[in-house]
């Protein structure tokens, strides 16, 4: 597992690309990916929720059923992924190697046909870090910036820094053979 180093938070607070004030605003932008078969991810139970409400099912969509560090209630508990729901513990502040492998089995599912729901049971935010890694090229990535909007990542641009930013973390995960 790693863990973020309580020195090291700051480094994070940097988003990953553009930020939107919503995801109504990337509508079309969303759709041309997905109209160009392009992958797109989520993270986070608002973000996801936002996408569904306007139409847009994403490849991978990763929760932990709380927005804002609160149990969300069930009326707004995703429940729209008719084909595969994965499970991962992932600690706050963490990487467990069962999350790096439980995304990692979920882009292997994807070039099946699959859209992938994973569960957290912990915390997601940090999981923006193995998706960047995983992720085919010309995947987009969103994820909410708190306070701000969501960001829009594409994840060719950043995989370069993510991998910087795993060193900042302690502890011991075998993601370097990606």
């Amino acid at each position: 597992m790693l863990k973020l180093k309580e020195e090291e938070r700051s480094a994070f607070k940097t988003p990953f690309g553009e930020i939107n004030p919503s995801v109504e605003n990337l509508k079309n932008i969303l759709k041309k990916y997905k109209n160009n078969h392009k992958l797109i991810v989520s993270i986070g139970d608002a973000t996801t929720i936002n996408l569904h409400n306007e139409g847009i099912i994403p490849d991978l969509s990763i929760i932990d059923n709380q927005i804002g560090r609160k149990k969300i209630t069930k009326d707004n508990k995703i429940n729209l992924y008719d084909n595969v729901q994965l499970h991962a513990k992932n600690p706050p502040g963490t990487i467990t190697q069962e999350l790096w492998n439980t995304v990692s089995k979920a882009f292997g599912l994807i070039k099946s046909g699959f859209n992938i729901l994973i569960v957290i049971d912990g915390e997601e935010d940090l999981a923006v870090l193995p998706c960047v890694i995983i992720a085919p090229p010309g995947t987009l990535l969103l994820y909410g910036q708190p306070g701000e909007g969501v960001v829009l990542c594409e994840v060719d641009k950043f995989k370069d820094k993510t991998k910087e930013l795993m060193d900042k973390f302690e502890g011991d995960l075998t993601w370097k053979s990606i």
